[in-house]
């Protein structure tokens, strides 16, 4: 195998984020729903001999020292693996969006390198590399929506109805360190449980950040008046500044502001590349 072309890395929703706590080292203590969606970047790797790692932009240009770069060396450092490869991004989530658009090119990366560099490592071993580079890395690799609670390391499966998305992303973005670094922020909410979210999925709870970066990044609260304008209840998505809504009929695109980027998005049941990597000794799937 000497390359893998159309390498997809899906975007994910934060139906609700509720902070529970802190612990002592400052981390978070979260709750929240992780949902995938059909806003994705595209990754393309070609196989290189020399051991040299490289990336090529075919669109929003990165930050020279990404987390696919990161990703990549992590992996080839905890292999030893002689082999290198050449990178090339099609990169379409928006950054600071909240949408986990860099975990997700870093979990495509580490699944498409450990079969590329033929390292037939365990999923649970690309969860430990991918959780050292961020805390949404590992919910990628698993591939599936999922209850995700502690810093982001508690993962359970679940299985959600499928729904359309109104997605709206403002201008500007949102650094997360700013909004958890915030005074004012909520962080003891009442934990919750699987079966009481289960009962109204699209409009359980809340996202505890949203008051919190409406302060701090006025795009927020303008493109939840917007969705508001079209009859839809919006919310924040994770820690960056874009927001969402759930329609359930086809919306007025004609009217999106120009400084907002819009998408009407499907959720996904499952990662398109879930099964690259092996379970307990069992491979679930894949190519």
């Amino acid at each position: 195998m000497k390359s893998l072309y159309d390498i997809a890395a899906p975007a994910k929703l934060n139906l609700f984020l509720h902070v529970t706590g802190r612990r002592n080292d400052g981390y978070h203590l979260l709750q929240s729903v992780f949902m995938l969606i059909d806003w994705h970047d595209t990754l393309h790797f070609e196989l290189r001999s020399d051991g040299q790692i490289s990336r090529e932009d075919l669109g929003t240009p990165l930050p020279a020292d990404d987390l696919v770069l990161r990703a990549a060396r992590a992996l080839q450092g905890s292999s030893a693996s002689p082999l290198g490869a050449h990178i090339g991004i099609e990169k379409r989530i928006p950054a600071q969006a909240g949408m986990g658009g860099g975990s997700s090119d870093a979990a495509s990366t580490l699944l498409a390198l450990n079969r590329l560099w033929k390292l037939d490592y365990s999923l649970e071993k690309l969860s430990q590399i991918g959780l050292g580079l961020g805390a949404d890395v590992p919910f990628f690799l698993a591939g599936q929506n999922a209850w995700v609670e502690g810093v982001g390391e508690k993962i359970t499966p679940i299985s959600l109805p499928e729904g359309r998305f109104l997605v709206v992303k403002p201008e500007q973005g949102l650094e997360t360190r700013l909004i958890f670094s915030d005074p004012s922020l909520k962080r003891d909410s009442q934990t919750a449980i699987i079966s009481g979210f289960l009962a109204d999925a699209f409009g359980f709870g809340r996202n505890d950040l949203q008051s919190v970066a409406e302060r701090l990044c006025p795009g927020v609260t303008q493109a939840l008046e917007w969705l508001a304008s079209q009859g839809l209840k919006g919310r924040m998505t994770g820690s960056g500044s874009a927001v969402f809504a759930h329609v359930l009929q086809q919306p007025d695109m004609g009217s999106v502001p120009s400084a907002f980027e819009v998408r009407l998005c499907q959720s996904l049941t499952v990662h398109p590349l879930v099964g690259w990597a092996v379970s307990k000794g069992l491979s679930v799937g894949g190519l």
